[in-house]
């Protein structure tokens, strides 16, 4: 079988085409290379491209009997979205179109699309359950759910089947130290402080320290690279047998503060991270957690890596190596 994952060069991406290759599928990697890497696909051909020219995903389909489709080819820069809009509708929502269209007419009938916990905006209520409100607050988490509604209705009208998983924050990086995060620019706060750690980035700004929670910094739900891309693959199962229309969430369930983070680099590191505090960002929640037990339940999901020391030592070793 023939998996095709578009965005496949990326950080979650090329995590998840290792993952897939283990199972004994073969990932096909579509990617512009606007974001990806060249050297993150590993595991099956790399076809550089975008999703938006149809010729091009009409024939990798065809020539490789493609059965199901992994799809992360978007932009996710919160800020640029909330300034160029334009450019997100464009590859997020109006690329995808032409990708749901090439694989209706070529038969292909799942997909595992990469949604994001931006879809629910300010929470109401947390932990965050699939039932919560769908309120994005900026054009990125509109995009995004976009195209999970979209999913809702071809679902209906053509058959598709599909997986919206809405995870939280991504972070880690492959245990075996193959393939990890590297983004320019860089916006996730882990890499950041690191980079601060060895020397390599400024000091970490720290946004906001009088949020109402127990130190004051921001809350989030951290969630290693290699257990979303483990849930994507026992999506693709549960796809595959039958199940027609899943929106999951994927997170540990638990929150940790910047303060938090900025402690665990500091341990797994033996240094200290430089950093100033500054005052909030717009539009920053004070926590975001998930409660991700409908995925433990619809797949069987159980993250391996869910301790935060485990996330940020893989980041750490990841980021330590790179030039």
């Amino acid at each position: 079988m023939s998996i095709l994952i578009v965005g496949g060069a990326g950080y979650i991406g090329s995590q998840t085409a290792k993952t897939v290759a283990r199972a004994g599928l073969e990932p096909v990697v579509l990617d512009n290379l606007v974001y990806g890497h060249r050297w993150a696909a590993r595991w099956g051909p790399l076809i550089e491209g975008d999703i938006s020219d149809r010729a091009l995903v009409d024939r990798v389909i065809r020539e490789h009997r493609v059965t199901a489709v992994i799809h992360f080819a978007a932009y996710t820069y919160v800020g640029e979205s909330a300034q160029n809009p334009r450019k997100y509708y464009q590859n997020n929502v109006a690329g995808t179109l032409a990708l749901l269209d090439a694989m209706i007419d070529g038969g292909v009938r799942d997909i595992v699309f990469s949604s994001t916990a931006a879809t629910y905006g300010n929470p109401i209520r947390v932990p965050i359950t699939e039932d919560h409100p769908l309120a994005p607050i900026n054009p990125y988490g509109e995009t995004k759910l976009a195209v999970e509604r979209t999913l809702h209705w071809y679902q209906r009208a053509y058959g598709i089947r599909y997986a919206a998983l809405r995870y939280f924050n991504a972070a880690g990086a492959d245990p075996d130290g193959e393939v990890g995060e590297d983004h320019d620019p860089e916006s996730h706060l882990i890499p950041l402080a690191i980079g601060a750690t060895l020397g390599r980035a400024p000091p970490l700004k720290v946004f906001g320290t009088d949020y109402p929670t127990p130190d004051g910094t921001a809350i989030r739900d951290y969630i290693h690279v290699a257990d979303l891309a483990e849930a994507h693959l026992l999506a693709l199962g549960r796809l595959d047998k039958g199940d027609t229309a899943l929106q999951l969430n994927l997170g540990t369930g638990k929150g940790h503060s910047v303060r938090e983070v900025i402690a665990s680099i500091e341990k797994v590191s033996g240094r200290q991270v430089p950093r100033t505090e500054v005052g909030r960002r717009a539009g920053d929640p004070p926590a975001l957690v998930a409660d991700a037990s409908r995925a433990r339940q619809s797949l069987g999901w159980q993250p391996k890596y869910a301790e935060l020391d485990t996330i940020v030592e893989h980041a750490f070793r990841w980021q330590e190596k790179r030039p």
